[in-house]
Protein backbone atom coordinates (compact mmCIF):
# COMPACT_ATOMS: atom_id res chain seq x y z
CA UNK A 1 0.00 0.00 0.00
CA UNK A 2 1.11 3.20 -0.12
CA UNK A 3 1.91 4.69 3.23
CA UNK A 4 2.10 9.00 4.37
CA UNK A 5 4.18 9.70 7.00
CA UNK A 6 6.59 12.59 8.19
CA UNK A 7 10.26 11.81 8.51
CA UNK A 8 10.01 12.45 12.59
CA UNK A 9 12.09 9.73 14.74
CA UNK A 10 14.95 8.40 12.58
CA UNK A 11 16.03 5.26 13.94
CA UNK A 12 11.84 3.93 14.13
CA UNK A 13 11.36 5.34 10.63
CA UNK A 14 14.09 3.85 9.62
CA UNK A 15 13.05 0.38 10.73
CA UNK A 16 9.35 0.74 9.70
CA UNK A 17 9.77 2.08 5.97
CA UNK A 18 12.12 -1.64 5.42
CA UNK A 19 8.59 -3.03 4.93
CA UNK A 20 7.09 -3.93 1.90
CA UNK A 21 5.15 -1.01 0.94
CA UNK A 22 6.06 2.16 -0.57
CA UNK A 23 5.94 5.08 1.52
CA UNK A 24 5.56 8.82 0.87
CA UNK A 25 7.42 11.44 2.58
CA UNK A 26 7.17 15.20 2.60
CA UNK A 27 9.37 17.38 2.00
CA UNK A 28 9.41 21.44 2.07
CA UNK A 29 12.14 23.69 0.90
CA UNK A 30 13.64 24.45 3.94
CA UNK A 31 13.52 20.71 5.21
CA UNK A 32 11.83 21.75 8.41
CA UNK A 33 9.76 19.80 10.96
CA UNK A 34 7.51 19.43 8.66
CA UNK A 35 8.79 18.44 5.51
CA UNK A 36 11.81 16.86 6.43
CA UNK A 37 12.25 14.68 3.50
CA UNK A 38 14.12 11.61 3.19
CA UNK A 39 16.90 10.64 5.67
CA UNK A 40 20.32 11.81 5.13
CA UNK A 41 22.30 10.19 8.02
CA UNK A 42 20.32 6.93 7.78
CA UNK A 43 20.20 3.90 5.83
CA UNK A 44 16.81 4.20 3.82
CA UNK A 45 15.35 1.74 0.81
CA UNK A 46 14.27 3.19 -2.55
CA UNK A 47 10.89 2.38 -1.63
CA UNK A 48 10.26 5.84 0.00
CA UNK A 49 9.66 8.18 -2.14
CA UNK A 50 9.54 12.29 -1.58
CA UNK A 51 6.71 14.33 -1.82
CA UNK A 52 6.20 18.13 -1.92
CA UNK A 53 2.97 19.38 -0.13
CA UNK A 54 1.41 20.47 -3.71
CA UNK A 55 1.34 17.23 -5.09
CA UNK A 56 -0.76 14.87 -2.56
CA UNK A 57 -4.08 16.24 -3.10
CA UNK A 58 -3.45 13.87 -6.77
CA UNK A 59 -1.57 11.18 -4.70
CA UNK A 60 -2.49 7.78 -4.28
CA UNK A 61 -2.42 7.67 -0.48
CA UNK A 62 -3.95 4.15 0.95
CA UNK A 63 -3.06 5.23 4.70
CA UNK A 64 -1.79 7.91 6.75
CA UNK A 65 0.37 7.73 9.43
CA UNK A 66 0.63 10.22 11.99
CA UNK A 67 3.24 11.00 14.97
CA UNK A 68 2.42 14.62 15.87
CA UNK A 69 -1.31 15.97 17.07
CA UNK A 70 -0.89 19.25 14.34
CA UNK A 71 0.09 16.30 11.40
CA UNK A 72 -3.85 15.34 11.17
CA UNK A 73 -4.89 18.75 9.98
CA UNK A 74 -2.21 19.04 8.34
CA UNK A 75 -2.70 15.82 6.23
CA UNK A 76 -6.18 16.63 6.00
CA UNK A 77 -5.57 20.23 4.37
CA UNK A 78 -2.46 18.77 2.06
CA UNK A 79 -4.40 15.61 1.02
CA UNK A 80 -8.01 17.19 0.59
CA UNK A 81 -9.80 14.49 2.20
CA UNK A 82 -10.56 14.20 5.88
CA UNK A 83 -8.01 11.63 7.86
CA UNK A 84 -9.34 9.69 9.81
CA UNK A 85 -12.74 9.20 7.53
CA UNK A 86 -11.68 9.61 4.07
CA UNK A 87 -8.42 8.36 4.18
CA UNK A 88 -6.97 5.85 7.25
CA UNK A 89 -5.33 6.81 10.35
CA UNK A 90 -2.84 5.03 12.53
CA UNK A 91 -1.41 7.26 15.30
CA UNK A 92 2.09 6.63 16.43
CA UNK A 93 2.86 7.63 20.07
CA UNK A 94 6.32 7.40 20.38
CA UNK A 95 6.75 10.02 24.06
CA UNK A 96 5.68 9.06 27.62
CA UNK A 97 3.33 11.94 28.83
CA UNK A 98 4.04 14.97 30.53
CA UNK A 99 2.10 17.16 33.11
CA UNK A 100 -0.10 15.38 35.68
CA UNK A 101 1.28 12.04 34.25
CA UNK A 102 -1.00 9.34 35.87
CA UNK A 103 -3.61 11.98 34.73
CA UNK A 104 -1.99 13.14 31.38
CA UNK A 105 -5.27 12.86 28.30
CA UNK A 106 -3.80 11.56 25.08
CA UNK A 107 -4.28 14.51 22.41
CA UNK A 108 -6.30 11.69 19.85
CA UNK A 109 -8.25 10.32 23.42
CA UNK A 110 -12.14 9.41 22.46
CA UNK A 111 -11.79 9.20 18.65
CA UNK A 112 -13.51 6.68 16.90
CA UNK A 113 -11.80 7.47 13.37
CA UNK A 114 -8.27 6.12 14.21
CA UNK A 115 -5.84 3.77 16.11
CA UNK A 116 -3.21 4.81 18.51
CA UNK A 117 -0.25 2.66 18.70
CA UNK A 118 2.35 2.74 21.65
CA UNK A 119 5.70 1.81 21.23
CA UNK A 120 5.82 0.28 24.62
CA UNK A 121 3.57 -0.91 27.03
CA UNK A 122 4.37 1.69 29.59
CA UNK A 123 3.44 4.06 27.33
CA UNK A 124 0.00 2.23 26.83
CA UNK A 125 -0.17 2.34 30.53
CA UNK A 126 0.58 5.43 31.36
CA UNK A 127 -1.27 7.47 28.90
CA UNK A 128 -5.68 7.97 29.39
CA UNK A 129 -6.14 7.67 25.62
CA UNK A 130 -10.15 7.27 26.69
CA UNK A 131 -12.57 5.27 24.37
CA UNK A 132 -9.72 5.30 21.41
CA UNK A 133 -8.78 2.01 20.33
CA UNK A 134 -4.97 1.30 21.25
CA UNK A 135 -2.30 -1.35 19.96
CA UNK A 136 1.13 -1.96 21.15
CA UNK A 137 3.74 -2.55 18.66
CA UNK A 138 7.38 -3.03 20.41
CA UNK A 139 9.89 -1.57 18.67
CA UNK A 140 12.50 -3.03 16.31
CA UNK A 141 15.50 -2.33 14.74
CA UNK A 142 17.93 -2.50 11.81
CA UNK A 143 20.64 -4.90 13.38
CA UNK A 144 23.64 -2.87 13.67
CA UNK A 145 26.90 -3.92 11.47
CA UNK A 146 28.68 -2.96 13.95
CA UNK A 147 30.15 -5.61 17.07
CA UNK A 148 31.49 -4.68 20.32
CA UNK A 149 35.09 -4.85 20.94
CA UNK A 150 34.90 -2.64 23.99
CA UNK A 151 38.68 -1.67 23.80
CA UNK A 152 38.66 2.03 24.78
CA UNK A 153 38.40 2.15 28.59
CA UNK A 154 35.98 5.11 27.79
CA UNK A 155 32.06 5.12 28.06
CA UNK A 156 29.41 5.79 25.80
CA UNK A 157 25.89 7.94 25.81
CA UNK A 158 23.81 8.25 23.20
CA UNK A 159 21.28 10.88 23.78
CA UNK A 160 19.35 14.15 22.40
CA UNK A 161 19.77 17.95 23.68
CA UNK A 162 21.28 16.67 26.58
CA UNK A 163 22.08 20.68 28.05
CA UNK A 164 18.85 21.65 27.66
CA UNK A 165 16.67 18.50 29.06
CA UNK A 166 19.28 18.16 31.97
CA UNK A 167 17.32 15.91 34.65
CA UNK A 168 15.14 13.93 31.58
CA UNK A 169 18.25 12.90 30.15
CA UNK A 170 20.14 12.12 33.18
CA UNK A 171 22.47 14.91 32.29
CA UNK A 172 22.93 16.10 36.14
CA UNK A 173 24.59 11.82 36.69
CA UNK A 174 27.18 12.28 34.09
CA UNK A 175 29.57 13.41 36.01
CA UNK A 176 29.46 10.60 38.66
CA UNK A 177 30.20 8.32 35.77
CA UNK A 178 32.87 10.66 34.49
CA UNK A 179 34.91 10.38 37.63
CA UNK A 180 35.31 6.21 36.41
CA UNK A 181 36.11 6.88 33.21
CA UNK A 182 35.97 9.45 29.90
CA UNK A 183 32.24 9.45 28.56
CA UNK A 184 31.78 9.73 24.76
CA UNK A 185 28.28 11.31 24.40
CA UNK A 186 26.69 10.97 20.97
CA UNK A 187 23.62 12.64 19.35
CA UNK A 188 21.94 15.87 18.28
CA UNK A 189 22.73 19.27 20.50
CA UNK A 190 25.11 17.87 22.37
CA UNK A 191 27.40 20.79 21.60
CA UNK A 192 27.95 22.66 25.00
CA UNK A 193 27.73 19.89 26.92
CA UNK A 194 31.32 19.56 28.76
CA UNK A 195 31.29 23.27 29.80
CA UNK A 196 27.76 22.77 31.00
CA UNK A 197 29.02 20.39 33.34
CA UNK A 198 31.10 22.41 34.81
CA UNK A 199 34.68 20.50 36.40
CA UNK A 200 33.28 17.12 34.68
CA UNK A 201 33.69 18.61 31.19
CA UNK A 202 37.16 17.95 30.35
CA UNK A 203 36.35 14.32 31.00
CA UNK A 204 33.45 14.16 28.17
CA UNK A 205 33.51 14.62 24.83
CA UNK A 206 30.72 15.44 22.35
CA UNK A 207 30.09 13.42 18.83
CA UNK A 208 27.23 15.72 17.17
CA UNK A 209 25.12 14.11 14.85
CA UNK A 210 27.17 11.56 12.97
CA UNK A 211 25.60 9.25 10.51
CA UNK A 212 24.18 6.14 12.24
CA UNK A 213 26.73 3.65 11.06
CA UNK A 214 29.50 5.33 11.97
CA UNK A 215 28.31 6.45 15.46
CA UNK A 216 27.83 2.66 15.93
CA UNK A 217 31.51 1.57 15.26
CA UNK A 218 32.54 4.12 17.47
CA UNK A 219 29.45 3.61 20.02
CA UNK A 220 31.02 -0.28 19.95
CA UNK A 221 34.05 0.46 20.94
CA UNK A 222 33.49 1.62 24.27
CA UNK A 223 33.46 -0.84 27.60
CA UNK A 224 29.81 -0.20 28.38
CA UNK A 225 26.86 1.86 27.32
CA UNK A 226 25.09 4.59 29.74
CA UNK A 227 21.56 4.76 29.76
CA UNK A 228 21.06 7.69 32.15
CA UNK A 229 17.42 9.04 30.76
CA UNK A 230 14.95 9.47 33.84
CA UNK A 231 11.65 10.03 31.55
CA UNK A 232 11.65 8.44 28.21
CA UNK A 233 9.78 6.43 26.30
CA UNK A 234 12.85 3.58 24.93
CA UNK A 235 15.78 5.00 23.68
CA UNK A 236 16.02 2.65 20.27
CA UNK A 237 20.04 3.61 20.81
CA UNK A 238 20.16 1.37 24.35
CA UNK A 239 18.50 -1.38 21.93
CA UNK A 240 20.96 -0.69 19.45
CA UNK A 241 23.72 -1.10 21.93
CA UNK A 242 22.58 -3.99 23.01
CA UNK A 243 22.04 -5.46 19.55
CA UNK A 244 25.42 -4.46 19.12
CA UNK A 245 26.97 -6.61 21.91
CA UNK A 246 27.72 -3.96 24.76
CA UNK A 247 26.95 -4.08 28.38
CA UNK A 248 24.39 -1.50 29.37
CA UNK A 249 23.88 0.30 32.76
CA UNK A 250 20.74 1.70 32.78
CA UNK A 251 18.16 3.67 34.94
CA UNK A 252 15.94 1.49 36.67
CA UNK A 253 12.94 3.58 35.05
CA UNK A 254 9.97 3.49 32.66
CA UNK A 255 10.10 0.73 29.66
CA UNK A 256 13.86 0.09 30.42
CA UNK A 257 12.64 -2.08 33.29
CA UNK A 258 10.97 -4.35 30.84
CA UNK A 259 13.86 -4.89 27.67
CA UNK A 260 17.03 -5.13 30.06
CA UNK A 261 17.18 -8.56 31.88
CA UNK A 262 19.37 -9.16 34.23
CA UNK A 263 21.89 -10.84 31.17
CA UNK A 264 22.19 -7.67 29.62
CA UNK A 265 23.98 -5.34 31.93
CA UNK A 266 23.11 -3.69 35.42
CA UNK A 267 19.61 -2.17 36.05
CA UNK A 268 19.08 0.34 39.13
CA UNK A 269 17.26 3.52 40.74
CA UNK A 270 20.36 3.73 43.14
CA UNK A 271 23.19 5.64 41.13
CA UNK A 272 25.85 4.58 43.52
CA UNK A 273 24.45 0.81 42.33
CA UNK A 274 25.24 1.89 38.28
CA UNK A 275 28.23 3.87 39.13
CA UNK A 276 29.85 0.55 40.92
CA UNK A 277 28.70 -1.05 38.33
CA UNK A 278 30.37 1.12 35.72
CA UNK A 279 33.99 0.25 37.92
CA UNK A 280 32.96 -3.20 37.90
CA UNK A 281 32.90 -2.98 33.56
CA UNK A 282 35.94 -1.14 33.67
CA UNK A 283 38.21 -3.70 35.48
CA UNK A 284 36.39 -6.54 34.42
CA UNK A 285 36.69 -6.52 30.61
CA UNK A 286 35.31 -10.22 30.57
CA UNK A 287 32.43 -9.53 32.82
CA UNK A 288 31.79 -6.64 30.07
CA UNK A 289 31.42 -9.11 26.88
CA UNK A 290 29.52 -11.61 28.98
CA UNK A 291 27.00 -9.32 29.39
CA UNK A 292 26.82 -7.82 25.93
CA UNK A 293 26.64 -11.69 24.48
CA UNK A 294 23.80 -11.33 26.83
CA UNK A 295 22.41 -8.02 25.61
CA UNK A 296 22.64 -8.97 22.04
CA UNK A 297 20.58 -12.01 22.85
CA UNK A 298 17.91 -10.41 24.36
CA UNK A 299 17.46 -7.78 21.66
CA UNK A 300 17.62 -10.04 19.04
CA UNK A 301 15.14 -12.06 20.97
CA UNK A 302 12.26 -9.11 21.45
CA UNK A 303 13.68 -6.04 19.01
CA UNK A 304 14.07 -8.10 15.68
CA UNK A 305 12.94 -6.51 12.39
CA UNK A 306 11.10 -9.08 11.41
CA UNK A 307 8.91 -9.49 14.26
CA UNK A 308 8.20 -5.56 14.41
CA UNK A 309 7.13 -5.43 10.51
CA UNK A 310 4.57 -8.44 10.83
CA UNK A 311 3.13 -6.75 13.75
CA UNK A 312 3.11 -3.77 11.55
CA UNK A 313 1.50 -5.25 8.37
CA UNK A 314 -1.28 -6.60 10.43
CA UNK A 315 -2.22 -3.75 11.51
CA UNK A 316 -2.19 -1.92 8.57
CA UNK A 317 -4.10 -4.74 6.51
CA UNK A 318 -6.69 -4.15 9.33
CA UNK A 319 -6.94 -0.48 9.21
CA UNK A 320 -7.33 -0.25 4.97
CA UNK A 321 -9.59 -3.40 5.36
CA UNK A 322 -12.07 -1.75 8.14
CA UNK A 323 -12.12 1.49 5.96
CA UNK A 324 -13.49 -0.86 2.84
Amino acid sequence: MNILLWHVHGSWTTAFVHGKHHYLVPVTPDRGPYGLGRARTYPWPDSVTEVRPGQLATADVDLVVLQRPEELDLATSWLGRSVGRDVPAIYVEHNTPKGDVPATRHPMADRDDLTVVHVTHFNDLFWDTGGTRTRVIEHGILAPTARYSGDLDRFAVVTNEPVRRRRITGTDLMPRFAQVAPLDVYGMGVTGLPEALGPAGPRVAVHDDLPQADMHREVARRRAYLHLCRWTSLGLSLIEAMAMGMPVIVLGTTEAVAAVPPSAGVLATRVQSLVDAAQWLLDEPAAARRLGDGARRAAQDRYGLDRFLADWDELLEEALCASR
